[in-house]
């Protein structure tokens, strides 16, 4: 040893940095010394280091520079272990040895060592787990090999600088226990350099781990001296506890679990359980959540895990620390946007993790007043300004309700701050409904998916508009909200099955099978089989609830006997099956039944549940003594059954079947005919409502179609009978035309299954065409035949004043004629439809003469014995022969080549809505069909898109939407600039429909359509022909062309363009954008400077007016974040990658120079000239451009020097008007907020002012006003004046005020007006006064 000591001595007179044999020594010997707990030698070394004048310090400084060579890791690791063995050292002089630079030396060597691990030698493979003894044979091979490379790895050991992680440990073992030693409540920076050191290597460690075979002895040993620093030995706990949670913070926030999880455990584990203990550490331990929320990252996946450390916090603090926090997240709530955003993210959590606490599981009503200011909170969010703001608060809404609806406290919480309660009225419905018509994707599908989770907790209060939203939401562009919206819905009629549930969804979700999302049609698919077949299923197969008798009144039978039944069945079953067979919802029903069927989805329980509810509604009716004739089956069950039995055609006996028909040809009048048109009301044709009813004749046409649909299963005697009865009852020619329809198919179809071949079939089917034709024919010449005798006696013969007996029964047998004569003409209809090959050439020549009898001779149609043409005498079978000729048409080209002028002759002249509806239908057809033959026409059929009926209006937009989708018709002429007037239709229904197909079908089938018709648009609806320069020649074109156009400056045709103008922007893209704003000012602006378009026009005005204010619109500025419509649009607005923001902020950048550009070279040179044009003319224009001019250059305020250097006196009244707008802006926002605050403080008692002091006022004006120096500026001037209003009212009043009590002295009264004239000063109060309404424009 005493060699050592003199190595060791010998080195510390030489300056510093020791060299590693001088560490070796002394770590040799302090190893010693600490082993065997013997001190001489370490009091032999400083006492001759005291004989030599040598202090302690050499020895620590020769230390420290060893600790702070960087060059080698291996001796500042080295030099680390000695200096901590050197103050453990028995009877050690710590206070000396220890020095605040030694001590930040030793940390940095320990950071330097984590730094870089690929120092560590091969040595160090060392376990500090002792757990870890066990090991497997995979274990034992792989320390083989490190001790093989160990051993080869030893001898480079010294080169490369490496150094041994035993030593390591040792320092951060021992450092604990230097702590319990040296108090650092004097050397605060050492303190924080501790703690920061302690959270560095537990950062550095997890890709240090790589060499350590447990990372929680790491932790371990960084817990025990975190700790130890907590201690109030070492300094004010307060600041000790502040500096360890503000380094442990970085890790809370770290995405890293295992340091995270380090970080959370120590708060929640260590930390809290020491505040019990020390209100310093608690105070600090409370903080903490809210310093988090300040350190919180932006991007969504970090912030989450934030939000969970958040919570993990704040769920160990007492109740009166976890209120405090609510409250402080409440206030967040109102703040920033990213606090708003973060507190939306909070507070779900929160009330989740502790709903108990905040008192939604709680007696007491006081406590849980924090819990529902949090919901109110969150709930307010649902309606920020900011879009991602909503759609996160909506979503985050729809997990809480799920979260706390489990119980009845918690609903009745959600439903009182909701607005769902007593006290609420349609609270969250009025939000919802204006969240599902947001313009932003992400809201709409969060405001659809809180829908969805709110049907069990709203139960039967989703009100009817909010169900219409939600119905009009299937219909959304974007895939995914229509799929959020559809779960929404049937969410709510999975959960209550109300009338109005029903209806809507009858009316959105069906329909959705024609959807292009295939996706979308196989849940259509799907949840029309659970909830509409299932139901149906379960109904049939549990008995009704009593079939006993109940009483009734003789004028209320039906409406008894239908309550009591619709409480029969479980689930609204009948109900539903009224809502099926609703006229819009059966072509989506049959569809979708199409559909099953084929995919072999229908089960034969359908129709057995089926049958059974249609016997049971008999038995009902008969056990409640009602008559039978007057009995119909339950809406919708035989239609239903007529869809499925077409796939299931062995689960419907003929029995059944075979015992309702003769029920209902029981109580059928065969060949006795009581039309409506023996009580004078020809237009309809319609059958003796008592016997023919709508609900008897539904129940008959979907009875034969289930007899159509199941004839397979028939024997031969029963189907030959059925089929002989079939063609009976359509020769009798006196049945309803829907009946004429279904007996036909029946029939057809009855002998193409019967016969034994196709052949046979269609010979069959040819034969009894053949012979109904020849008996529709002999009616239809034995009417024409009756009307021209008629005719003729009534030639030259006086006109009888009243009516004979003999009258009467001629004008009843000429009625019953017309009957079989219109039921004849639409059996001819049918006939076509179900044998286009038949001869139909005896038919033509009669239905010639019928359409062709309103187009005579002018001189013989006023002779006196002319008869009236059949237009006017039977409407009914003119309109019907129009539609069988149309039919005919259809089957013979040459016919209809020489027909379809008559057709469009008809369509423009005809009186009759029902025939030109017809006619358009017609002429659809034809132009499927004969697609060359109608092109030409087309400008003749679009003309019904003006049609005084909204019927008419409507069928030619949707007919022609289909056509033009199927490429049948093209978006060329005329067409185009005609639809876009459906836009503005007086029908509500119509204009939804023309907003779809603008904002999405045309959107993505010709993109580029309204930026090349936009300009000939504005041209167009205004009447005005000078981009073109053609002139009217005739008075009839002049007339159509007048429909077609919205010409007028009043306000209605004014806004009917804008929201023209608005739609069409709205689909185009940044550069169209771009390019539609120099169209416009090239075509339009350029025009009106080159005098090509007049001023002097009352329509040339108004395109230019309407130039302006397309111009100054918002839609038409491009947006650097602007594109199409996709499904990007429904994801969340998050903060993006850089890569991505980078590059929309260059293609932002990239528009805006553009659109300066633009400005500079092309705009602003027409602008100037226009103006001095306008000006010259005293135009009224003037205006209206100088406001466009202010709202295009008000984003370039710092270039308008060199934008306008072309006219500087434009330039000045544009700043003018600039600094006068934002003033006015600022004076009336400032005006209304201060009114708004005066008008919420103006319920007080009688005795008090009314009129809230100026500081009130400014203590309760909003944070925003504060932030704009103009507004603040005028809200402080408001104010001012409402003060003053306020002190003369109560001077007036003679109430005492501040100023009355002031000694100031008293102002003597003017002896009289000549004097103050005199001397001068009535002139100079005079023009003081005077110069007060210098600012009267401004206000006015």
């Amino acid at each position: 040893m005493d060699e050592i000591i003199g190595r060791i001595l010998s080195d510390l007179e030489n300056p510093p940095p020791a060299s590693p044999d001088f560490l070796k020594d002394l770590e040799s010997l302090l190893g010693y010394a600490l082993g065997t707990n013997d001190s001489n030698d370490l009091e032999n070394i400083y006492s001759e280091l005291s004989s030599r004048n040598l202090g302690l310090t050499s020895l620590t400084d020769a230390i420290s520079s060893a600790m702070d060579s960087g060059g080698s890791p291996r001796i500042s690791v080295l030099a680390s272990k000695v200096y901590i063995s050197l103050l453990l050292a028995p009877n050690s002089p710590v206070l000396s040895l220890f020095t605040p630079l030694a001590f930040l030396s030793l940390l940095r060597a320990i950071r330097l060592a984590f730094k870089d691990s690929s120092l560590v030698s091969n040595e160090g493979s060392l376990s500090r787990n002792p757990g870890a003894k066990k090991k497997g044979r995979r274990n034992a091979r792989m320390d083989k090999s490190r001790v093989q490379e160990r051993d080869m790895g030893c001898e480079n050991e010294g080169k490369e600088g490496g150094y041994n992680v035993k030593d390591l440990f040792f320092v951060l073992d021992n450092l604990e226990m230097v702590l319990g030693l040296v108090h650092l409540d004097r050397f605060p920076d050492c303190l924080k350099a501790l703690v920061q050191t302690v959270c560095d290597i537990l950062t550095m460690a997890v890709e240090f781990s790589g060499h350590l075979e447990s990372f929680g002895s790491l932790s371990g040993v960084c817990s025990r001296i975190l700790g130890e620093l907590l201690r109030a030995v070492h300094g004010n706990q307060a600041h000790t506890a502040a500096e360890v949670l503000k380094g442990l913070s970085s890790l809370i926030l770290l995405h890293k679990s295992q340091i995270r999880s380090f970080g959370l455990g120590f708060v929640v584990n260590r930390m809290v359980g020491l505040g019990d203990s020390s209100s310093d550490i608690k105070k600090a331990v409370v903080n903490l959540p809210k310093y988090l929320v300040q350190k919180a990252p932006e991007r969504a996946e970090p912030r989450a895990l934030a939000v969970e450390s958040i919570i993990e916090i704040v769920k160990a603090l007492d109740f009166e620390d976890q209120v405090g926090f609510a409250d402080y997240v409440v206030k967040m709530s109102q703040g920033k946007g990213q606090f708003r955003l973060l507190s939306v993210d909070i507070i779900p959590l929160l009330l989740m993790s502790l709903s108990g606490t905040l008192g939604f599981n709680m007696v007491n009503g006081t406590e849980n007043a924090c819990g529902l200011r949090l919901l109110d909170a969150l709930v307010q969010r649902c309606s920020d300004i900011t879009a991602g703001i909503r759609a996160r608060a909506l979503n985050n809404l729809a997990q809480l309700v799920v979260s706390l609806s489990g119980n009845d406290k918690s609903r009745e919480a959600l439903k009182e701050v909701m607005g769902l309660g007593k006290r609420g009225i349609n609270g969250m419905n009025d939000i919802l409904k204006k969240r599902c018509m947001d313009e932003k994707a992400a809201v709409r599908k969060a405001s659809l998916l809180l829908i969805s989770k709110l049907a069990a907790l709203l139960g039967g209060e989703l009100d009817e508009d909010l169900l219409k939203t939600i119905g009009m939401a299937c219909s959304d562009p974007l895939v995914s909200i229509r799929k959020v919206a559809i779960s929404a819905i049937s969410e709510a009629f999975r959960t209550y099955s109300n009338s109005l549930i029903i209806k809507e969804w009858m009316h959105s979700v069906p329909r959705l099978i024609n959807d292009n999302e295939t996706s979308i049609q196989e849940e259509c698919e799907t949840l029309f089989l659970e909830l509409v077949l299932d139901r149906v299923v379960r109904a049939g197969s549990t008995r009704p609830s009593s079939h006993e008798s109940v009483p009734h009144d003789t004028h209320g039978q039906k409406y008894n006997f239908d309550r009591d039944s619709e409480f029969s069945y479980p689930e609204g079953v009948l109900g539903l099956l009224k809502g099926i067979c609703d006229g819009e919802v059966v072509p989506w029903v049959k569809k979708i039944c199409s559909s099953l069927g084929k995919k072999k989805k229908l089960k034969p329980s359908i129709c057995i549940a089926l049958k059974k509810i249609i016997s049971e509604s008999e038995i009902r009716w008969l056990n409640n003594s009602m008559p039978i004739e007057k009995w119909t089956a339950p809406p919708g069950s035989w239609f239903l059954l007529s869809e499925v039995s077409a796939f299931l055609p062995k689960a419907v006996d003929w029995e059944f079947l075979h015992r309702h028909l003769q029920h209902l040809d029981k109580y059928n009048p065969v060949g006795e005919l009581k039309g409506s048109f023996e009580q004078g009301d020809p237009d309809e044709g319609m059958l003796d409502t008592e016997f023919h009813s709508v609900a008897w004749i539904g129940d008959r046409v979907f009875l034969l179609q289930t007899i159509s649909n199941v004839c397979v299963e028939l024997p031969p005697e029963p189907a030959a009978d059925l089929a002989h009865s079939f063609l009976k009852r359509l020769e009798g020619f006196n049945m309803h035309s829907t009946e004429v329809n279904a007996h036909v198919k029946a029939l057809r179809t009855l002998c193409k299954r019967k016969a034994l071949n196709t052949d046979e079939a269609d010979l069959l089917v040819t034969r009894w065409t053949d012979q109904l034709l020849s008996k529709a024919s002999n009616v239809l010449d034995s009417y024409m035949s009756k009307i021209s005798d008629a005719t003729k006696e009534n030639v030259f013969l006086t006109p009888h004043t009243g009516v004979s007996q003999s009258g009467s029964k001629k004008a009843a047998h000429e009625s019953k004629l017309l009957t079989h004569a219109t039921i004849a003409m639409y059996t001819i209809g049918s006939l076509v439809i179900v044998c286009p090959s038949a001869n139909f050439k005896s038919v033509v020549p009669v239905i010639h003469t019928i359409i062709t009898s309103g187009i005579s001779d002018t001189k013989s149609s006023k002779l006196p014995g002319s008869a009236a043409p059949v237009k006017d005498r039977a409407p009914s079978l003119f309109i019907q022969a129009w539609l069988t000729m149309g039919k005919i048409c259809l089957a013979d080209a040459k016919l209809a080549k020489h027909y379809l002028p008559l057709f469009v002759q008809e369509l423009e002249k005809s009186d009759s809505a029902a025939l030109r509806n017809n006619i358009v239908v017609v002429m659809s057809d034809f132009c499927v069909r004969y697609t060359a033959l109608v092109d030409c026409y087309m400008s003749k059929i679009t003309t019904c898109l003006r049609d005084p009926c909204e019927l008419v209006r409507r069928q030619t937009f949707i007919l022609l939407s289909r056509l033009l989708q199927r490429d049948y018709v093209k978006w060329r002429g005329v067409l185009f600039l005609r639809f876009v007037l459906c836009l503005v239709d007086d029908s509500e229904q119509i204009r939804q429909q023309a907003d779809f197909l603008f904002g999405n079908i045309l959107k993505a089938k010709a993109p580029l359509l309204a930026y090349n018709s936009f300009v000939e648009a504005i041209f167009v609806l205004n009447d005005c022909n000078a981009h073109t320069g053609r002139k009217n020649s005739n008075s009839s074109r002049n007339e159509n062309r007048l429909i077609f156009t919205l010409r007028g400056n009043d306000e209605k045709s004014r806004s009917q363009r804008m929201h023209i103008y608005i739609t069409l922007l709205k689909q185009m893209a940044p550069e169209h954008l771009l390019a539609t704003f120099a169209k416009v000012c090239a075509e339009i602006l350029a025009s009106a400077t080159d005098t090509l378009l007049s001023l002097e026009d009352s329509t040339g005005l108004s395109v230019l007016q309407d130039a302006f204010l397309i111009l100054s619109s918002k839609e038409i500025r491009v947006q650097p974040n602007r594109g199409s419509s996709s499904e990007a649009a429904d994801i969340e607005e998050e903060v993006v990658e850089s890569v991505v923001a980078s590059s929309s902020t260059l293609k932002g950048r990239a528009i805006t120079q553009a659109v300066r550009k633009g400005l500079i070279q092309n705009t602003i040179p027409i602008f100037i000239e226009l103006k001095r044009l306008l000006e010259s003319k005293n135009s009224p224009l003037t205006g209206s451009l100088m406001e466009c001019l202010r709202i295009l250059l008000k984003d370039y305020k710092n270039e308008i020097d060199d934008i306008l250097v072309a006219d500087r006196q434009l330039q000045k009244e544009l700043i003018y008007d600039m600094q006068k707008y934002e003033s006015m802006k600022s004076k009336s926002t400032a005006a209304e907020a201060v009114a708004s605050i005066q008008k919420s403080g103006t319920h007080r008692s009688a005795g008090v002012s009314n009129e809230p002091s100026s500081s009130a006022l400014n203590s309760k004006l909003p944070e925003q006003l504060h932030t704009n120096s103009k507004v603040a500026s005028a809200a402080a001037d408001t104010i001012a004046a409402a003060t003053v209003r306020s002190v003369l009212r109560e001077v007036n009043q003679g109430i005492s005020t501040p100023l009355s009590t002031m000694n100031v002295p008293k102002l003597k009264p003017h002896s009289g007006e000549a004097a103050a004239v005199k001397d001068g000063r009535f002139e100079v109060i005079a023009s003081l006064r005077r110069r007060q309404a210098f600012d009267s424009d401004d206000e006015n």
